[in-house]
């Protein structure tokens, strides 16, 4: 129980729901799926190759969390725990994919460039900051772009970019989740995030070339009144 304590710190809480986990509890177990499920969801809507299958492995995963807690002994935090879990569910299912079907940035970090030059953040296209109608809509335009270029960023470092500039791990915790070492995470994070940003840059090229910006047709619109 020391080495549990240790590990979460300061979440004492999840101490004793690991230990009513281990005996079987249903209530800790809906604690536990209401903490991570959307978190675990979307990142395994980010890393396999059909997003439609999240639900169901995200259900998959976790039932093994169930059945395999009597192996965590707090070595690792349990939200790290958690999440080599997730993406060693998701390796799998990409594995099957590819034999059934035969298919295949901190948040600060850039990963395209506006018209006048500055920097677009990868946390600037998927967050939500209560904007207008219009303006939702075309940051709903941007965060497609963005999810469906992210999807085409190859593994292992898509998992990484994932994990470093939308879900805020440490380099520490992604080199603990993926047992990898720290040079490794630092190395894949560097070449998905080049890649994410090619795969960007002609959506940005083309933005530059609309005549009527974003704001242009605000101001058209409050005109015609």
């Amino acid at each position: 129980m020391g080495n549990l304590a240790s590990a979460i710190g300061s979440h004492p809480e999840e101490v004793a729901v690991i230990s009513q986990l281990r005996e079987g509890s249903e209530e800790a177990f809906a604690w536990l799926i209401s903490k991570y499920h959307q978190p675990i969801y979307s990142l395994v809507a980010r890393t396999i190759p059909n997003p439609t299958d999240a639900a169901d492995l995200t259900q998959e995963i976790f039932i093994k969390i169930y059945r395999g807690i009597g192996k965590f002994h707090g070595d690792a935090s349990l939200r790290t725990w958690i999440y080599r879990i997730a993406l060693h569910e998701a390796s799998n299912q990409r594995r099957w994919w590819s034999r059934h079907s035969q298919r295949e940035i901190t948040m600060e970090a850039e990963v395209a460039h506006s018209d006048e030059g500055e920097g677009v953040c990868l946390k600037d296209t998927l967050a939500d900051d209560g904007g207008s109608p219009f303006e939702l809509a075309a940051q709903q335009e941007v965060s497609s772009r963005v999810e469906a270029a992210l999807r085409l960023v190859p593994e292992p470092y898509r998992s990484v970019v994932v994990l470093r500039d939308i879900e805020g791990f440490s380099y520490e915790e992604i080199a603990e989740i993926l047992a990898t070492s720290i040079g490794t995470v630092k190395s894949r994070l560097m070449r998905g995030r080049a890649h994410l940003r090619q795969r960007l840059t002609p959506y940005v090229e083309a933005a530059r070339r609309k005549p009527v910006s974003a704001a242009g047709l605000l101001e058209s619109a409050e005109e015609a009144r």
